[in-house]
């Protein structure tokens, strides 16, 4: 992704159905000036992989997936994907970036382990995770607050050796 990218940003963080389980930091997003800085301090971190998510049609930019936070040290990185544009929701979008990511992650950035936190109201992503081979690890009781309400967010993660098993890797 490059910064003239940041455009559909500003109407996609301003729907609170699209960042209602995403970054906290999205919650406190209002202005264009506070969205162009939050996306050009993404775009610059070292230790992630910041993709764009794009219609084959159109090349539209739809959203973004990757990986923040990766360790060489521990071969590990969390996955993190924001599909912005609605009307794409429900068909499968998520499941194959996620397979997509993956593949990145083990074989050109040699992770070992993958992991994320997702809602455990976001059911649309407990699905696609699972279908991208993730497993479910645990729980963060009341770890998110979102409309004044506590929810848990639940760990998942996907190994390497297990990502190669027949029939996870494959997109």
């Amino acid at each position: 992704m490059h910064l003239e990218q940041v455009t559909p940003f500003y109407t996609w963080l301003q729907d609170p159905e699209v960042i209602e389980y995403s970054l906290s930091t999205f919650q406190q997003l209002k202005t264009p000036q506070q969205i162009d800085q939050w996306f050009a301090a993404t775009l610059a971190q070292a230790n992630s992989l910041n993709l764009g998510i794009y219609l084959t049609e159109t090349n539209a930019l739809i959203g973004y997936a990757g990986l923040s936070g990766i360790s060489t040290t521990n071969h590990a990185g969390e996955y993190f994907i924001f599909v912005g544009e609605k009307a794409q929701w429900g068909k499968g979008v998520g499941t194959a970036v996620t397979k997509q990511i993956l593949q990145l992650a083990f074989t050109t950035h040699h992770l070992n382990r993958v992991m994320l936190t997702v809602s455990e109201r976001n059911t649309g992503g407990l699905r696609a995770y699972a279908k991208a081979g993730f497993v479910v690890e645990g729980r963060l009781r009341e770890a998110a607050c979102r409309r004044g309400v506590f929810h848990d967010k639940i760990v998942m993660s996907v190994l390497k050796a297990d990502w190669q098993l027949p029939g996870v890797a494959g997109c």
